[in-house]
C-alpha cells in the first residue's frame, strides 16, 4: 500500500502505534543529546559546569525553534497535501523548507556568535558559569543549520509516511553523541568544549543521513531544482502552521531565562544547575508526549484533509489517552523516587542533589495534566488551525507562566519558583479542554452534512 495512503484506510490504533513509537523512539533518543553531556559533564567536571550548561539551554531552544518553525509547519502542509493527492504542491513545500533552514540558520549562527557573550549575560550567566556556557554554545550556534536539518526537515521524512527512518536519524546522532561525550571529555580532557564537538559531529552525521534520503530516490517526494526557490505564498503557509511550535520554543526561551533569573536569586547557581537537571528528567517523560503529536500529525492531517473526521476524532482519543498514561508514569517516577534521579548527574554535590529533589516533586505535582495539554493543543496544529493552535500552546508557556513566575518567588523564595509551572499546567489545561470541547462538536456537525 502507498505509504500515504495508509494514513486514510489503515486501523487507527494501528497507524498511531506504526507511527508514535518510531517518534517516541527517536524523540527520547533526541532527549539524550542534553542528557547524556549534562550527565558526563557533570560527573566530570562538576556542578558549576552544569549551571554553565543550563544557562545556555535557552540559546539551544530558540535555534529549535527556527527549526520547528520550519519543519513542523512544512511536514503538517505536506501531510494535507498528501491527503488531497496534491503531490507536486508537496515537493514545493519540501523545497521551499530547505532553502529556509539554510538561510535562517547561517542568520542565527552569525548573530550568535557575534554577541554570545552578552546573550548569555541575559539568559542568567554569573561570573562563575559564564566560562563554561561560552565554550559551550559557541560549538553549538556554531552548528545551526546542522541542527536544524537533522530535526527540522526530518519531520518532512515522517510527513510522507516514512517514521522509521525519521526514527533512525535521531538514533544514528545520539548513539555517536553517547560515544564521542566520554571520548572528548575525558581521553582529550576537553571538559565542556568535548562535549559541545561531539554533538555537533553527532548532528552532522544526522543531518547528512536526512538528505541522502531525499537525494538518494528513497523519498516519494521529490527535491527538483525549480523548488529549491522561495516563494512567498509557500513561505507564508509553512510559517502560519508552523508558528505554534516556533512560539512555543520561543516561550520555552523566555520563560527559562526568567526561571534562571530567579533562580540565581533565591538559590544561586547551584538551583540553575539543578533546574537543568529537572530539565533533562522531565525531558524523558515529555519527548514521548511528543513523539506521540508527531505520530498523530500525519494521521490526523491527512484524514482532517480527505474529510474522514471519525479517524480524526478515534486518533485524538488514543493520542490523548496515552498521552496521559505517559505523564502519569512520570508523576510516580519522580515523587518516588527524586534523590537517585538528579544523583545520575552529580553523585558527590549534596546541596545539588537536596535542592534538585526537592525541586523536581514541586514543579512537577501537575505532571499528568500536562499530558492532555500538550497533545490537545497539538490537534489543533494538525488540523491547520494556527491560531488557535498558538494561543493554546502560548497559555501554558508565557501567558499564564510568566505572571506566576513574577508573582510566587517574591512570596514564596525559592519555592515560589518550583510552584510557577504546575499553577499554569493546571490553569491552561482547563482553557485546552474548553476550546476542544468546542471543536469536536464542530466536526460532529461537518459528519451529519457529508452523510
Amino acid at each position: 500500500m502507498d505509504r500515504s495512503k495508509q494514513l486514510g484506510e489503515e486501523s487507527v490504533g494501528k497507524l498511531l502505534l506504526k507511527f508514535s513509537i518510531p517518534a517516541i523512539v527517536g524523540m527520547l533518543v533526541n532527549a539524550l543529546y542534553n542528557m547524556v553531556d549534562r550527565i558526563f559533564i557533570g560527573q566530570g567536571v562538576g556542578s558549576l559546569a552544569i549551571s554553565g550548561i543550563a544557562v545556555g539551554f535557552p540559546l539551544s531552544i530558540i535555534n529549535m525553534a527556527f527549526g520547528m518553525l520550519i519543519g513542523i509547519g512544512s511536514s503538517t502542509m505536506v501531510s494535507i497535501k498528501l491527503g488531497e493527492k496534491k503531490k507536486h504542491e508537496a515537493e514545493k513545500i519540501l523545497g521551499n523548507a530547505i532553502v529556509l533552514v539554510i538561510f535562517v540558520s547561517l542568520f542565527i549562527s552569525v548573530f550568535g556568535l557575534i554577541f554570545l557573550e552578552s546573550i548569555l549575560r541575559i539568559f542568567g550567566a554569573s561570573d562563575a558559569t559564564l566560562p563554561y556556557a561560552r565554550d559551550y554554545m559557541k560549538y553549538i550556534i556554531g552548528g545551526a543549520l546542522l541542527q536544524n536539518i537533522g530535526f527540522g526537515i526530518n519531520n518532512i521524512i515522517r510527513a510522507e509516511g516514512n517514521p522509521k527512518i525519521a526514527m533512525t536519524t535521531m538514533i544514528i546522532g545520539a548513539i555517536i553523541n553517547t560515544i564521542l561525550d566520554p571520548i572528548f571529555i575525558f581521553a582529550f580532557n576537553m571538559g565542556v568544549q568535548g562535549a559541545a564537538i561531539a554533538t555537533i559531529l553527532s548532528q552532522t552525521v544526522s543531518s547528512t543521513w536526512v538528505l541522502y534520503y531525499f537525494f538518494s530516490g528513497k523519498s516519494s517526494l521529490k527535491i527538483r531544482k525549480e523548488n529549491l526557490h522561495l516563494n512567498i505564498n509557500t513561505v507564508k503557509t509553512i510559517f502560519s502552521i508552523g508558528m505554534s511550535p516556533f512560539f512555543m520554543q520561543l516561550a520555552a526561551s523566555v520563560v527559562t531565562t526568567l526561571y534562571n533569573n530567579n533562580l540565581i536569586k533565591y538559590g544561586g547557581d547551584l538551583a540553575v544547575g539543578a533546574m537543568g537537571i529537572i530539565n533533562s528528567i522531565i525531558m524523558l517523560f515529555f519527548m514521548p508526549m511528543f513523539g506521540i503529536n508527531q505520530g498523530a500529525q500525519p494521521i490526523i492531517g491527512y484524514n482532517y484533509g480527505a474529510h474522514q473526521y471519525d479517524r480524526v476524532k478515534k486518533t485524538l482519543k488514543l493520542a490523548v489517552t496515552a498521552g496521559i498514561a505517559i505523564a502519569t508514569i512520570g508523576f510516580i517516577v519522580i515523587q518516588c523516587f527524586p534523590e537517585f534521579l538528579i544523583s545520575i548527574f552529580n553523585k558527590k554535590d549534596a546541596e545539588l542533589i537536596k535542592i534538585g529533589s526537592h525541586g523536581i516533586r514541586i514543579d512537577m505535582i501537575a505532571m499528568p495534566i500536562i499530558g492532555f495539554q500538550i497533545i490537545s493543543s497539538n490537534y489543533f496544529q494538525a488540523i491547520g488551525k494556527a491560531k488557535i493552535a498558538i494561543f493554546l500552546s502560548l497559555s501554558r508557556q508565557v501567558i499564564l507562566l510568566i505572571p506566576m513566575l513574577i508573582i510566587f518567588p517574591p512570596i514564596f523564595k525559592l519555592d515560589g519558583v518550583w510552584m510557577a509551572g504546575p499553577i499554569a499546567d493546571v490553569l491552561s489545561a482547563t482553557i485546552t479542554a474548553a476550546f476542544l470541547y468546542k471543536d469536536m462538536k464542530l466536526l460532529d456537525k461537518q459528519e451529519i452534512v457529508l452523510e
